[in-house]
């Protein structure tokens, strides 16, 4: 089923009552057609915040937290934000005996729809920290051109890495608050950060913040960027290592923060930060 029968920018009844069903799955497969030969598209995960989770405990009290969804890349489906907001909030009278219950519960939904398995965890509403931005941030630069659609010709060396010896390969992160785009469905922008981790030939950081921004106009979800941003360095730049995450604001009670790498070892561990 396509993304235009879902429920994703129409007038919707909040359910009051317990509706998996409602959830609604999007195949990755389509939008990784042409990257489906780059390594490490299908290595990472995609977290996401949740901020509006609430269900009724064996005493019918509504008890509230903040959970953190763990969706493998492996996965045969993203699940669309629109749906799932729905599907917490159809649990807001349902009772359950305990917190474990619940998550089970949420956590057998979530993977029937994925077709992989998800996890969830729970955090008191005061217990999720915010985490500062590690790296070097690259948004005072100043790039020779910019677009407004997704150009991987953008992407380049530095002119210095080409004359360096083969085995001259630099370790870097950089990141950039300036990653926007647009909900491919409802045409609402999303905002996020995006962090790159590289190794090897030095690239040219305005030639990166020019490729970020050229996202401005773009149609996508969250996951199909972030996939889109991995495999075009992947491809032009060809590092040794990569890992492509960026953190995206809320919108609706969710933020999405999907991560690709080449090599798990780089995987990183999930952060949220100010603007979520």
């Amino acid at each position: 089923m396509s993304v235009e029968h879902s429920l994703l920018g129409k007038d919707t009844n909040y359910p009051t009552e317990y509706q998996p069903d409602i959830l609604f799955p999007i195949s990755r497969e389509q939008s990784r057609e042409k990257y489906s030969h780059v390594e490490g598209i299908r290595l990472g995960k995609d977290w996401w915040h949740v901020f509006e989770i609430s269900w009724l405990n064996a005493y019918g009290i509504p008890q509230v937290a903040i959970g953190r969804m763990t969706l493998p890349a492996t996965s045969e489906n993203l699940i669309e934000s629109k749906s799932l907001k729905l599907y917490f909030n159809s649990m807001n009278f349902t009772q359950f005996e305990s917190k474990e219950a619940f998550i089970k519960t949420v956590e057998q939904d979530l993977s029937t729809a994925a077709k992989a398995d998800v996890t969830l965890t729970l955090f008191q509403v005061n217990d999720l920290a915010i985490s500062q931005p590690q790296g070097f941030c690259i948004d005072h630069l100043h790039p020779e051109r910019l677009e407004n659609y997704p150009n991987a010709g953008l992407l380049k060396l530095d002119e210095n890495a080409l004359s360096v010896d083969i085995e001259d390969e630099s370790e870097i992160q950089l990141f950039s608050h300036l990653l926007r785009s647009n909900c491919p469905v409802t045409g609402q922008p999303d905002w996020g950060t995006v962090f790159i981790r590289y190794q090897g030939k030095k690239p040219c950081y305005q030639s990166i913040l020019a490729y970020i921004i050229s996202y401005r106009q773009h149609n996508g979800f969250h996951e199909q960027c972030v996939e889109q941003i991995y495999a075009d360095i992947w491809q032009i730049l060809q590092p040794k290592k990569l890992m492509v995450y960026a953190t995206y604001t809320r919108r609706g009670g969710l933020d999405i923060n999907p991560c690709r790498v080449s090599h798990l070892e780089w995987m990183p561990n999930p952060i949220r930060l100010a603007r979520q």
